[in-house]
């Protein structure tokens, strides 16, 4: 009983370890249209973190490319493409690195954070000074 009980709470621990965290796959919410449009893995590597879109949701855009892209990201496939880049931990923000919108080419200054009342959501703000837009995310099944 008491081995169960023990097992029983290190689960819940690591589910709600796991639930704290920005790791992990999300859908993409068009704040504009409510459309949900890919999923993004949200990873680590090298202490900053990074997003590569995982998943196209619309069947007509799976090969979809970022034309209006300037750079190397010109003309390639948006599915695979890493559109959050060099975020770092501050507090209980990741902020300092971009994020890219494919559809208009426009790459912003970045920073994250789980909602603190649902940590099944993950704000997103794209800025430019003074000027900003903010999507919610919400995690995705892996």
């Amino acid at each position: 009983m008491k081995k169960t009980l023990i097992t029983l709470v290190l689960i819940t621990f690591a589910f709600s370890l796991n639930a704290q965290t920005i790791l992990g796959n999300w859908k993409t919410v068009d704040d504009e249209t409510g459309e949900t449009k890919s999923i993004v893995k949200i990873y680590e590597e090298n202490g900053k973190i990074y997003g590569k879109v995982v998943k196209v949701l619309n069947k007509d855009r799976q090969n979809a490319v970022c034309d209006k892209c300037e750079g190397a990201k010109k003309d390639k496939l948006i599915l695979g493409m890493v559109i959050i880049e060099g975020l770092k931990k501050k507090n209980d923000e990741y902020k300092g690195g971009t994020i890219l919108d494919p559809q208009k080419g426009k790459e912003y200054d970045c920073k994250i954070w789980l909602d603190e009342d649902d940590s099944n959501k993950l704000n997103v703000r794209g800025y430019i000074s003074f000027l900003y837009r903010t999507q919610n995310w919400y995690r995705a099944e892996e």
